[in-house]
């Protein structure tokens, strides 16, 4: 049986995931605290609050997709201990708990890969980012670092996405005029939808990405990539 493991996939970039890649798997397994609206024979949903619950148990596994994550907007003078706190154990040590209880399950399975998500706050210096570019850089580390533990058995990657049209983001794209602004502000005149992440995403843990792991993708329309 091949199995993809989804942290988070019913809302967001997580649900676009989930539902692209339904024809492509005998089973996926969503791991979330909310219910996904579509149904399948190919979804299993398991109610679970990755951060406090115990992770339900599988054999196998060919692939895991880690897709929570914050947008915690404040100026530093703002930011509580707690809430970088908060987001470091949302980004960094519920992918980190999901990796360690999955691991020998994906070692078990045939050419697995893991997935992660940062954020171009990682690498574009943006104001009022400082908590959630601190836990996704975090991440970056550890997909590296990682993909080099893991070699050549389990190939780990990250995606490090722009804004993207999803609940999660809402607050930035919540009228005309910011969303007008929002797509200035890229090159590509545009912003991301979920869609298009998942499309790199059933790329990445599919093994036409095979000789790639380690790596972050920057899907940016253009904004760390350029300078017009």
């Amino acid at each position: 049986m091949k199995r993809l493991i989804v942290i988070g996939g019913s809302k967001g970039i997580g649900n676009a995931i989930v539902t692209s890649l339904l024809s492509s798997y005998d089973e996926i397994v969503n791991i979330s605290r909310t219910a996904p609206a579509q149904q399948h024979p190919n979804l299993k949903h398991y109610n679970c609050d990755v951060i406090n619950d115990e992770l339900p148990d599988f054999d196998t596994a060919d692939g895991l997709i880690y897709c929570p994550g914050s947008i915690n907007l404040k100026p530093i003078n703002r930011l509580s201990i707690d809430d970088f706190k908060n987001d470091f154990e949302i980004n960094v040590l519920g992918a980190v708990k999901t990796i360690q209880k999955y691991l020998p399950a994906l070692k078990n399975g045939t050419t697995p890969a893991i997935l992660l998500f940062s954020t171009v706050a990682a690498k574009l210096g943006m104001p009022f980012h400082a908590s959630v570019a601190a836990s996704k850089a975090a991440v970056e580390g550890l997909t590296k670092s990682l993909g080099a533990e893991l070699a050549p058995t389990i190939r780990v990657n990250a995606i490090a996405p722009t804004v993207t049209n999803t609940d999660l983001a809402s607050k930035l794209l919540r009228n005309d005029r910011m969303i007008e602004n929002m797509n200035e502000r890229h090159p590509l005149k545009k912003y991301l939808q979920p869609e298009e992440v998942a499309d790199m995403a059933g790329f990445l843990i599919s093994n036409k990405a095979a000789s790639m792991s380690g790596q972050i993708f920057e899907m940016d329309c253009g904004i760390v990539s350029f300078k017009l």
